[in-house]
């Protein structure tokens, strides 16, 4: 409720205007603790959110309130104290409302308030103290005093604005430390997991989930608004977005992780890996390293479930092993024609997946039984592996999950 020294807007002030709102200034001056008294009685009925700030607030807000009338009527009167800036006040209050949690919108109604109990006293005082003697000064100076109060509700904006941006950077970093605490195995710390659950609005304990979402470049964006997605089946979550990962806690309460996961779904954008069910803070550690294995068992969009996925993270899992599986389970298989092994594979593929079964597995290849017969004695003797024993249908599918995901173009036959 202040204006800015040197506002371009009190050159169109007259003198007789100005000596006018000195003189009425004056007057309100002396009326400050009863302005302050009814004000305070009009924010509180008019805006839930002061009376929400407890108990001892009223007697805060009035202390505000005043101190932001007195400023607001020293201002128009051209009485604010040498080297004091006009718009402190509304400055302070917007820091302090911001760090209240008192929504914009209420403040600034509140300012109105202010500048409306400000106008009618000037207005009381023209007509009752003086007769009405300055009411045609005064009305000419409405322009003036109500530019002043924007003024003076602009430099609140502002500083509510910086201070909710500096509040909500140090509450992300605040809950980016907890979360790097528990990635880092603290999570065992009682101490440390109550603070963190509270800091990242999640239980201490109970069902939950971890979810990775690798980033693999810095216009990567594997998820769009997870939180949203999952609040709206009424599902808590916290998520974080760090330089190589996006990473989630799920609470799941009594729900499933497919429940959760396809609750989840609709905002995935690119991998993204969910660990097996945790009880507690003291698992995160781990948790987050099966959810990022999960992730790595896809090759496109779409969420995985560790448990879902177990096979493709054990060759995801040991890098260094799957080039040698898949040479050791296809041997010279992998030396045909293109064509030849892009055939035989496919019909390998179709047998196990068949429960080996050469008839169900013609049914799927749209083929007569005795050529994939045919196909099947082509790969034995290729390979010296059949599927029909059980440790070589176990290599054999390991090293098809493997072709699968190498991209190479060796497994193009096995896309589905």
């Amino acid at each position: 409720m202040t204006t800015a020294a040197g506002d371009p807007a009190g050159g169109e002030v007259s003198s007789p205007a100005r000596a006018a709102l000195r003189l009425l200034s004056l007057a309100l001056m002396e009326e400050l603790d009863t302005l302050a008294d009814r004000l305070t009685l009009l924010v509180l009925r008019a805006e839930p959110s002061y009376a929400e700030l407890g108990v001892s607030a009223p007697d805060a807000l009035r202390e505000n309130l005043r101190a932001n009338l007195q400023r607001g009527i020293q201002s128009l009167g051209g009485l604010v104290p040498a080297g004091v800036d006009p718009q402190d006040t509304s400055r302070e209050t917007g820091r302090l409302r911001a760090r209240e949690g008192v929504p914009l919108e209420a403040v600034l109604r509140a300012y109105r308030l202010g500048g409306q109990v400000i106008w009618e006293a000037l207005l009381s005082a023209s007509r009752e103290r003086f007769r009405g003697r300055y009411d045609r000064e005064l009305l000419a100076t409405a322009g003036h005093v109500w530019r002043a109060i924007d003024a003076s509700s602009a430099a609140l904006v502002d500083d509510y604005r910086l201070e909710e941006s500096r509040l909500r950077s140090q509450e992300l970093s605040k809950r980016h430390a907890f979360l790097n605490a528990l990635l880092d195995g603290q999570g065992a710390d009682a101490a440390l997991a109550q603070e963190a659950a509270t800091v990242l609005g999640l239980p201490t304990c109970g069902p939950m989930l971890c979810v990775v979402a690798p980033v693999d470049t810095a216009t990567d964006e594997p998820l769009r608004s997870p939180r949203d997605a999952l609040a709206t089946h009424g599902i808590v979550s916290s998520w974080h977005v760090r330089p190589s990962d996006i990473v989630g806690l799920v609470a799941l309460g009594d729900r499933s992780p497919a429940d959760a996961l396809a609750a989840l779904r609709p905002s995935v954008t690119g991998r993204a890996g969910a660990s097996p069910v945790i009880t507690s803070l003291a698992q995160v550690a781990d948790a987050y390293t099966l959810a990022r294995t999960a992730a790595r068992t896809l090759c496109g969009a779409g969420v995985a479930f560790l448990d879902d996925h177990l096979p493709e993270a054990l060759l995801v899992g040991s890098p260094e092993l799957t080039g040698r599986l898949v040479r050791v389970a296809f041997g010279g298989l992998l030396d045909l024609p293109a064509h030849e092994r892009e055939t035989l594979f496919s019909t390998l593929e179709a047998v196990i997946d068949s429960g080996s079964s050469p008839t169900r597995a013609a049914q799927r290849l749209y083929c007569h039984r005795n050529t994939v017969i045919y196909r099947l004695q082509r790969v034995e003797a290729v390979t010296g592996r059949s599927p029909s024993k059980a440790r070589d249908r176990l290599l054999l599918n390991l090293g098809l999950l493997a072709l699968r995901r190498s991209g190479d173009g060796t497994g193009t036959a096995l896309s589905r």
